[in-house]
């Protein structure tokens, strides 16, 4: 996992992740050396001052991160074998969200579109939330690239969306924020739906297997962008069929 962060990060570019100064390897010991950034973790809420210097980052992630040379693995293959929601209806918890526990069929039908749509050759964080950003004076900086993986652009700023819902922000609030960022910008709203179902999937699956103390709030995060975007895809098709 850490040499796969060493190994990414000689590729990224200095503007987004601090750079690597040194390793040491030493036994079964890996240690990394990387620059001193000045600066705290985000603040996520609404208003915050910091998230209007974390949209820049998420454009340089989505634009100058493609054709990885690195042999990151890739979200597709990672989210087939996990296949959270078809596990889930295989041994669905007894406390699984009722609205969830009906729409199973659903569920796993659009877990496997987002299977298909996450492919990409663009290296993406997939860890982003405020303990992963550093904000200082000049800008924004990723750290901990140890998950990164090869993927659709637009996925680094999906996974942000729950966090940002998590932190406060409605979720039209949240989708709306970082509309700035092309990779998401472009991104149709059926993708988006089945990315915010895959997202609830995992966290969900994850919860089952091992509970953490902040994952509820991350997964009520998820389910309330999910039913927001599923809502506003039935509202697109009412007004196509309206036109």
């Amino acid at each position: 996992m850490h040499r796969h962060e060493a190994e990414v990060n000689r590729w990224l570019p200095s503007a987004i992740a601090p750079r690597l100064r040194w390793s040491v390897e030493v036994e079964d010991w890996l240690l990394l050396g990387f620059e001193h950034v000045p600066g705290r973790h985000a603040d996520l809420a609404p208003g915050a001052p910091d998230l209007a210097k974390i949209v820049p980052v998420l454009g340089i992630l989505g634009a100058e991160l493609a054709a990885c040379p690195v042999q990151a693995p890739l979200v597709a293959e990672q989210w087939a074998r996990l296949a959270s929601w078809r596990r889930l209806a295989k041994d669905t918890p007894p406390d699984l969200d009722p609205w969830a526990r009906e729409h199973l069929d659903e569920l796993v039908a659009e877990e496997a579109r987002a299977i298909e749509l996450v492919a990409g050759d663009h290296l993406v964080h997939t860890d982003l939330h405020s303990l992963n950003i550093f904000v200082g004076e000049d800008g924004a900086r990723i750290v901990d690239w140890a998950w990164s993986r090869r993927g659709n652009p637009a996925l680094d700023t999906a996974f942000l969306i729950p966090r940002l819902i998590a932190a406060g922000h409605h979720p039209d609030a949240a989708e709306c924020w970082p509309e700035a960022v092309l990779a998401w910008r472009s991104t149709p709203a059926a993708t988006r739906k089945a990315f915010a179902i895959a997202i609830w999937g995992i966290w969900q699956l994850l919860e089952r297997d091992q509970s953490l103390p902040h994952r509820p709030a991350l997964i009520t995060a998820a389910r309330g962008w999910t039913l927001h975007r599923i809502h506003q895809h039935k509202i697109g098709n009412e007004q196509a069929d309206q036109g």
